[in-house]
């Protein structure tokens, strides 16, 4: 995997797992507040578009994985 891809995975997971936490209705509701996370990572992703620079990205390639366009 790319670290594009991997982010957007990741970005995905941390969207879906808040949302199933933070949703009154969900079965694994804990606290409205975890849809603060949810705004926090979509926040970032809109950052990322608009400036072309990723923290997690960054620190995936000094991990080592490979950069995909």
């Amino acid at each position: 995997m790319t670290t594009w891809q991997i982010v957007r995975l990741m970005a995905g997971i941390f969207i879906l797992l808040s949302l199933a936490l933070g949703v009154p209705g969900s079965p694994l509701f804990v606290s409205p507040w975890w849809l603060a996370f949810t705004a926090f990572v979509g926040l970032n992703l809109l950052q990322s578009g608009i400036t072309r620079w990723c923290l997690m990205e960054t620190i995936l390639r000094k991990l080592g994985v490979r950069s995909g366009c």
